[in-house]
């Protein structure tokens, strides 16, 4: 193995690379019980502040929740990166992960909605967010027989992408990378009856949307490729535990088609109800408020 970053991103990358993919060779090495809690706890006392995550988290928390005190902020933020590390490495362990779902099962209004689309052989597009662990509910529904594919965003750092994308397209349906090309792929998945997944709450060109107070520029394409294509768009979530191990899956009545803006207004509020129930699961890490000048 080379001892030397390759060009494609910083020396600052490569670095954290390294320094990551040592932590999970070493929890991966350890039984499931040990590793996703330990892995939590990496990211809460260790690699969260150091990288500065858990900084950009409580200031995400300050920002939409100014009246709450230093101390409840701080808890959250480090709760969020526990919830991110423990994320991180069930997705690593994408089989073991599988296998603690076995018995888990779906619930909400969207189930009903689903098995029609499978029968008719209509679009399904699925959305969710950066949630608990936003795989749970594409694995519990792939144990029931559907075959979901998804878009997904590469990460920023180069070198970590290239080994995190295999966590999601090692298994499932076909996953593409976001792009002309990728989306092009996924719309091809779609067409046929296909089902798939959307991530929609990272900053993205797009229209600017409300989100938990603040307006958050947030990507349409998980409605345009739905009224483009008929399909249903269903959100879904996977809601951590309190044994931070386990998983409740929610599975949404469909969303309405109609204005673009106001599809993706509906979508927003799905996740703000969840994030209302369960602050510290969503990924406040994000810079999800950022504008154009990167503000």
């Amino acid at each position: 193995m080379s001892t030397e970053p390759p060009t494609e991103g910083t020396r600052a990358d490569w670095l954290a690379d390294r320094a990551l993919r040592g932590l999970i060779a070493t929890m991966l090495a350890l039984p499931y019980e040990r590793r996703v809690p330990m892995m939590g706890a990496a990211l809460r006392r260790a690699l969260g502040p150091l990288v500065g995550y858990r900084k950009r988290a409580e200031e995400n928390l300050a920002l939409i929740y100014p009246a709450m005190p230093l101390t409840e902020r701080r808890r959250l933020a480090m709760d969020c990166c526990d919830n991110f590390g423990r994320t991180l490495i069930e997705n690593y362990a994408w089989q073991e992960f599988g296998a603690r779902l076995s018995d888990t099962e779906p619930v909400g209004d969207g189930l009903t909605a689903i098995a029609q689309a499978a029968r008719d052989k209509r679009p399904v597009i699925f959305v969710t967010a950066h949630f608990g662990n936003h795989e749970a509910p594409r694995q519990v529904l792939t144990r029931m027989g559907h075959t979901i594919g998804g878009l997904y965003r590469p990460m920023m750092n180069p070198y970590f992408n290239a080994h995190y994308a295999k966590t999601m397209t090692s298994w499932g349906g076909p996953v593409f990378e976001q792009g002309r090309r990728g989306t092009m792929g996924f719309v091809r998945h779609l067409r046929n009856g296909g089902m798939g997944t959307l991530l929609f709450d990272v900053a993205a060109e797009g229209v600017r949307v409300p989100f938990l107070g603040r307006p958050a520029h947030t990507a349409t394409s998980a409605a345009d490729i739905a009224v483009k294509l008929d399909a249903l768009i269903i959100p879904y979530f996977g809601i951590r535990q309190a044994d931070g191990m386990s998983f409740a899956v929610e599975i949404e009545g469909p969303v309405p088609h109609g204005p673009i803006k106001g599809m993706m207004i509906d979508i927003t509020q799905r996740l703000e109800a969840q994030i209302a129930r369960n602050p510290s699961q969503w990924f406040w890490v994000h810079r999800r408020w950022k504008t154009r000048k990167g503000v």
